[in-house]
């Protein structure tokens, strides 16, 4: 799973999708309607590969919780992140039972299974297979 070219705007829901850089900052396209919007270098912004969790042993990226997500739910939707702070929680707990419960507020949580239910609802969730894994199948393939 690429998140790479996968934004948060302060002030703007949803995420956004990096399309082209301008002189004065950037074309980002919704992920939620298609539709288009120009940002400004003035403009609070986050690429979701740049996120990390806080856990007990020091932060965890973003993109490796939500492979835990997408493997505990065999790359389908997670639970709602409308759902009680409880439950969220407990549910969290199983994908990263090492997660900081002091510095991880239900907030950071319901934005982390929200924005995931973004992605997979675009297809955006695939496995990745290492390089290295593809560059050796075709060796022993091409022998």
């Amino acid at each position: 799973m690429s998140l790479e070219k996968i934004l948060s705007i302060s002030g703007k829901p949803g995420l956004y999708v990096l399309k082209v850089q301008t002189r004065t900052g950037f074309v980002a396209e919704s992920l939620a309607d298609g539709k288009k919007i120009t940002v400004n270098l003035k403009s609070n912004v986050s690429l979701l590969s740049e996120i990390s969790v806080y856990t007990y042993e020091g932060e965890k990226p973003l993109a490796e919780i939500m492979k835990s997500i997408a493997a505990k739910g065999n790359n389908g939707p997670a639970i709602s992140h409308k759902e009680d702070n409880a439950t969220l929680a407990a549910y969290f707990k199983e994908v990263l039972p090492d997660y900081d419960e002091e510095r991880v507020y239900p907030s950071d949580i319901k934005k982390i299974l929200n924005w995931y239910n973004t992605i997979q609802a675009k297809g955006l969730i695939v496995d990745e297979v290492p390089a290295e894994a593809v560059a050796a199948e075709t060796t022993e393939v091409e022998k």
